[in-house]
């Protein structure tokens, strides 16, 4: 191969993999943006809605409205901590999609991190106690945005590290491209 085929090759290896580095942010950045649409859904539906949140219209046949009439702080309580779990699924969103938007297009693999780490956490210690079966819920209004969002969001991740980490790579070796 001659040495001019080899440097359009290593470009176009190098522009595929700053595409997809793009495509990822844009992704890992829409699915923050997800994130912060559910937490807005959330709080929209403590305020406005005829149920506990999304997917979750009684507790085994109890209303938020059997609940007041018992006795008004424990709805006051449960309304201040859908609140808070809006506020943080929303900021979390938030952090998401500016750290996938501003850092990660930009080639900054701790934006990637962080934002990976972000999502996952939040995930981690959300998810596992919707299996515990302690209150009936549509799965697929409560929790099928999320794993919407969750999917588009481990696409994007998988799609930009993959190019984050040869353009490190790249630098490292004195700007050659791993072909």
């Amino acid at each position: 191969m001659s040495t001019d085929q080899a440097a359009v090759d290593r470009h176009g290896t190098a522009h595929e993999l700053d595409r997809g580095v793009r495509l990822g942010a844009l992704l890992m950045a829409l699915a923050g943006i997800a994130f912060v649409g559910y937490g807005v859904v959330f709080l929209g539906r403590t305020f406005f809605g005829s149920g506990f949140e999304l997917g979750v219209e009684t507790l085994n046949g109890v209303t938020p409205a059997d609940l007041d009439a018992v006795d008004p702080a424990v709805m006051h309580y449960i309304n201040h901590l859908h609140v808070a779990t809006a506020a943080f699924i929303s900021s979390t969103g938030i952090a998401v999609a500016a750290l996938s938007w501003y850092g990660v297009r930009r080639g900054q693999l701790w934006a990637w991190a962080t934002a990976v780490v972000a999502a996952v956490v939040g995930l981690a210690l959300a998810l596992p106690m919707h299996y515990a079966d302690l209150f009936t819920h549509n799965w697929m209004t409560h929790l099928g945005p999320i794993y919407l969002a969750t999917i588009v969001f481990v696409v994007g991740a998988g799609l930009s590290v993959r190019g984050l980490l040869s353009e490190s790579r790249s630098a490292e070796s004195g700007g050659e491209t791993d072909v």
